[in-house]
């Protein structure tokens, strides 16, 4: 039973936070976040109102993806700290009411871990079958043509016994073989002494990928995923107050129940990613971003909302550690960046769903804007880079792309002061500081009284206070409105009517019928308004909820 909570679905009322470990806080000076950094900023997470806390992994790993390559699942990274770190972590937090959620990475491991190098020692290896092996095609060669998700072929040949193996990431994340029921076992009593260490919960990278069938083509949504995820539920989680989330990029509101329903026995929630995936070219993907569309936006929002109206369960979220900063993406990022970061969050925190907030997201922190491909971290970014200038794009073109919605924006240290290195560290951080941190930070923003962060707080008060922000039933309004967001959500005799101007400019917008009412302002970025009805103006960026 985790300490703060006795309601099964606590995790309902509750506001998520990322924590990418590595950008966060660093206490030691050697340029890497650390646990020992996030244990001083507790009180700064409680002051926001967030009740688990998601955690970027920190497991042992060599890194060559930041931690989701991992080579001990049951230690911590000395960069990271230690055990008995993670341990105060667990029981500080804890004792905040804040909940830890290790973000479980089982679709495939680090080579450097006991079991690949073990599998490394032939084809009768006692580990051998805890990964995925194929003989070379007929002439030779990968037995397939499946592509990594990080660029190039999915196999690597290993010499040793003639093999190739499968990595749908980077050839040092080989992935494990879920068919291989000494696997699964392995995983759920992990996962077990994790949860018995007294942890909210998981957040399951790539979860969608553990059924594959490679022989088949099939990478996510195999025909046994979800056996495995219901083994697993059985194996770990059943009878435990915690929450899962899985991470799904193949996701649909027709196989959302799946995973989340009430009697599917498996997860709390997925997340999906279908806003962000129709923002992308189809050739050229995420590189080549297409122009921002707010009614495609609202229209895949509108549809989840309804799918899960009445079963599952939606995770909230405008950003993460893979994704681009959520006001530059969707707001403004230059003289609108405090008002449209509020109407953002306004507006995604008051949807039906668990929000979550992606570090720095609740100060307005900004896209990196790097000009050379050497400033850029991310392993999946270099090598696109490299595979498509190969093919004659534009290094130029690239860069501007990965500015627009590379990984490494996410990552840039959090910002915390207008001193040294954003006060992230005392040392040379392990990636550029962000250079607007002198106006972009922390410090500056929390002496505003009506800056971002006292507004997300604000909607993590009011989730806890208001039933109907977490139970209310969705209905959208203005779907085909080019500038501005609408929609009401109804709770017994209530109704909470939520307006947003998306766009720097003010618009004038005829009131809907079921928004219109006299009631109470719950949250607002503009004048004060009572009474919703007729034709009214909206600021630029403004952002209002009013109870009726």
């Amino acid at each position: 039973m985790i300490p703060y909570s006795k309601d099964p679905d606590w995790w309902k009322s509750a506001t998520g936070y990322q924590i990418y470990p590595r950008s966060f806080c660093d206490s030691n000076g050697d340029g890497i976040g650390d646990i020992p950094g996030i244990l001083t900023k507790l009180d700064y997470l409680a002051e926001l109102g967030v009740g688990f806390i998601w955690l970027s992994p920190v497991y042992r790993s060599p890194m060559a993806d930041n931690g989701y390559d991992i080579s001990d699942y049951q230690d911590i990274a000395p960069e990271f700290g230690t055990l008995a770190d993670m341990d105060r972590l667990i029981a500080e937090a804890g004792k905040r009411g804040i909940g830890i959620v290790m973000d479980l990475v089982v679709n495939h491991s680090s080579d450097e871990h006991a079991w690949f190098q073990s599998a490394l020692k032939g084809r009768d290896a006692p580990f051998r079958d805890f990964y995925v092996w194929r003989d070379p095609a007929p002439g030779g060669g990968v037995p397939n043509d499946l592509q990594s998700y990080f660029g190039g072929p999915a196999w690597t040949l290993d010499e040793a016994s003639g093999q190739y193996y499968l990595h749908l990431f980077d050839r040092k994340q080989p992935d494990l073989n879920w068919d291989n029921p000494a696997l699964r076992k392995a995983v759920h009593d992990m996962m077990n002494w994790w949860l018995d260490r007294g942890i909210a919960g998981f957040r399951m990278d790539v979860i969608d990928l553990i059924g594959k069938e490679p022989d088949r083509g099939i990478t996510s949504d195999g025909p046994r995923l979800h056996d495995h995820i219901r083994e697993m539920h059985e194996a770990t989680l059943k009878g435990r107050n915690v929450v899962t989330v899985g991470e799904a990029w193949s996701a649909t509101t027709e196989n959302a129940l799946l995973y989340s329903g009430c009697y599917s026995g498996e997860l709390s929630m997925v997340f999906q990613f279908e806003h962000v995936s129709q923002q992308w070219d189809p050739v050229y993907g995420k590189w080549k971003p297409r122009p921002f569309d707010l009614v495609a936006l609202k229209r895949v929002f509108n549809r989840w909302q309804t799918a899960l109206e009445h079963d599952g369960w939606n995770s909230l979220f405008w950003g993460n550690h893979d994704l681009p900063r959520a006001v530059s993406k969707y707001g403004d990022d230059g003289a609108g960046r405090v008002s449209s970061a509020k109407m953002l969050a306004t507006v995604l925190h008051l949807m039906k769903g668990t929000p979550y907030i992606y570090q720095g997201e609740e100060i307005g922190m900004t896209n990196a804007a790097f000009t050379r491909i050497d400033q850029f971290r991310d392993l999946e970014t270099l090598n696109f880079y490299r595979i498509q200038t190969a093919e004659g794009v534009d290094p130029d073109v690239f860069i501007r792309g990965a500015n627009e919605n590379g990984r490494d924006n996410a990552r840039t240290p959090m910002q915390w002061s207008a001193g040294p290195q954003a006060g992230f560290t005392t040392g040379t951080p392990w990636i550029e500081v962000n250079r607007n941190h002198v106006t972009v930070n922390a410090t500056a923003d929390r002496a505003d009284s009506q800056g971002i962060f006292a507004h997300y707080a604000a909607l993590a008060r009011l989730r806890r206070e208001y039933p109907i922000i977490v139970h209310g039933a969705y209905e959208p309004a203005l779907e085909d409105h080019p500038a501005v967001v609408a929609y009401v959500r109804h709770h017994n005799s209530q109704r909470l009517a939520v307006l947003a101007n998306f766009t720097g400019v003010p618009v004038e917008v005829d009131v809907p019928l079921s928004m219109q009412g006299r009631g109470m302002p719950l949250i607002r970025t503009g004048p004060r308004r009572d009474e919703l009805g007729g034709r009214i103006g909206l600021a630029a960026y403004e952002a209002l909820a009013v109870l009726i």
